[in-house]
């Protein structure tokens, strides 16, 4: 069933007040690797192909969507759809050389060609796409704000944070969007680094997308809620080198494949639908 953009934040918002605890699932179903198709010579498709591998930067911090487990390796929604990408490359899982990225070097890693592709709680902006290119989107998500579990300041919105100092991770598009409200913005390098100011009052609140928080939230039952009153909105694609408009269609092509035949609807309650209701994927931007 696919549900609204409102009610999956209020429903993820739900699932934290409720203290229900789900991870993402390791056992999410492999996607068939493919025979690849007969690609252009001299595209990044056919390089990737040939080598029969793969690197792909995303979070390893971020459950729900992309949190390292026991062995290092990243699991959730993002790696799942890096899994897609590269099967349709003919790479499989095992092929894939993950790079842990977080939000301050996603362009460098990108255009210093240190990674193939970056799926990491990505957003598009006008800003960013004058460096890299994006395919996608392939999700839709708003910042939201996380509080004390029973939220005993009374934060309801981001009019709510001026005086009061919240954490976020710098070079995100949350630091700038929170800037508005708040100049006390301390701002570090993942979002998991948030949450221990967070317990001992130095801050009142994190802030980032509201499907990361309600990830860490599920994470540390108890601890922390989600205020759901998200005030932006956040289209996650899948970043690439600037210019590689082939490269860049024949992931948007993917994509489309993955939510026209359903395989994005059981990758998603694999991973992120194990707290999350299931949405609808956004349009594809082929711009």
């Amino acid at each position: 069933m696919r549900l609204s953009k409102g009610f999956v934040a209020a429903a993820a918002a739900a699932v934290v007040v409720l203290g229900l605890t789900a991870c993402t699932d390791s056992s999410a179903p492999a996607v068939d690797v493919e025979t690849p198709a007969d690609f252009a010579e001299g595209s990044t498709m056919a390089r990737l192909a040939e080598a029969g591998e793969i690197t792909i930067g995303t979070k390893f911090d971020q459950p729900l969507f992309g949190l390292s487990n026991p062995d290092g390796v990243p699991e959730g929604f993002d790696p799942e759809i890096g899994k897609l990408i590269a099967a349709k490359l003919g790479i499989a899982a095992d092929d894939i050389t993950w790079v842990e990225t977080v939000s301050a070097n996603r362009e460098p890693f990108i255009q210093n060609g240190d990674v193939d592709l970056v799926i990491a709680t990505y957003t598009i902006n006008d800003a960013r796409k004058q460096v890299v290119s994006f395919a996608g989107p392939y999700y839709q998500a708003g910042q939201d704000l996380l509080v004390l579990e029973g939220n005993p300041e009374g934060i309801e919105g981001p009019d709510d944070l001026e005086g009061k100092a919240v954490c976020t991770v710098s070079g995100s598009t949350s630091e700038a969007n929170i800037a508005e409200y708040t100049s006390d913005v301390i701002a570090t390098d993942t979002y998991s680094n948030c949450l221990e100011p967070l317990r001992t009052g130095a801050v009142a609140a994190v802030t980032t997308d509201n499907v990361i928080l309600a990830g860490l939230a599920d994470q540390n039952e108890g601890e922390f809620e989600v205020v759901n009153a998200p005030f932006t909105e956040e289209p996650y694609g899948i970043g690439l080198a600037l210019d590689d408009t082939e490269f860049r269609e024949f992931v948007n092509d993917t994509l489309q494949e993955a939510e026209d035949d359903g395989t994005w609807d059981e990758l998603w309650e694999k991973t992120a639908g194990a707290v999350l209701p299931t949405p609808t994927p956004p349009a594809i931007d082929r711009y």
